[in-house]
């Protein structure tokens, strides 16, 4: 009997501006490069995970955590065979900011070994829908822990050059064109991948895709019918939508919506 591949599960609590939870299981499709607006502390639960950033490869083991920060481009890919199977908790900067006297915070290591920490969030995210465990109190404490024992302040740096400021605020990215952009900035396709990449860590195309997907979620959030999101986010249709926002997020657009408007 083959076994269930790429369950996920996703929440979103109204706690430390608006805490998100991925539960992923068997987990086998990739994660593009991509970033996030937030913290992502992943529990990583049955197999060895990797973490690609622009400068190297990270193999996280079973049983610690990982951390990747706010605006870190980065990709997952998966174990094909077996899966991998994650607990991510999306905290916002300015949540983890508040445990560390309002300064900004740099966890040093993207692999962190500390068997209490990682028992305590392994609790939490078995029993986060349990009302008699204080969850957000204790998820608060342990997360305080982590930012004393385990963070320096340090700037972090994962800027866009001035080059393609203006590409990136005010394009329209529904009607985007790869050929027709290189040429504005007068350069070849070609070049115009390899210099956007070079300066922000993503394609043009997953830039756009990763725009459009964001841009999805904040629809999502109001209430907005998913094939109207997806039409007027540039997308071809629903099965193009579905299939590219769970390859970004791990989830797919109804799930998503739905942890939003049932409560």
């Amino acid at each position: 009997m083959t076994s269930k591949r790429n369950i996920s599960e996703y929440y979103q609590l109204p706690i430390l501006d608006g805490l998100e939870l991925l539960n992923a299981k068997s987990h086998t499709l990739d994660f593009p490069f991509h970033t996030h607006n937030t913290f992502n502390i992943a529990l990583i639960l049955e197999n060895t995970f990797n973490i690609r950033l622009e400068d190297k490869d990270i193999m996280v083991p079973q049983g610690v955590l990982s951390i990747v920060h706010p605006n870190e481009v980065h990709a997952t890919p998966c174990d094909k065979d077996l899966g991998n199977s994650f607990f991510t908790f999306y905290v916002s900067p300015e949540a983890i900011k508040d445990f560390n006297n309002g300064e900004p915070v740099f966890f040093e290591d993207k692999i962190i070994y500390d068997q209490y920490v990682f028992n305590e969030l392994y609790f939490l995210s078995v029993h986060f829908k349990n009302n008699e465990i204080d969850f957000e109190n204790r998820l608060i404490a342990v997360l305080k822990l982590l930012v004393k024992n385990y963070t320096s302040v340090q700037p972090i740096k994962f800027a866009t050059s001035k080059l393609f400021q203006s590409f990136i605020t005010e394009t329209n990215f529904e009607s985007f064109s790869l050929n027709k952009t290189a040429s504005q900035f007068g350069l070849n396709k070609y070049k115009f991948i390899r210099l956007f990449k070079q300066e922000t860590g993503l394609t043009p195309n997953n830039y756009v895709l990763l725009s459009r997907i964001q841009e999805s979620k904040n629809m999502l959030k109001e209430g907005k019918p998913i094939f109207n999101t997806a039409i007027d986010c540039g997308f071809y249709d629903l099965s193009h939508f579905y299939k590219n926002f769970k390859r970004f997020t791990g989830i797919n657009p109804l799930d998503f919506q739905n942890s939003f408007l049932i409560k």
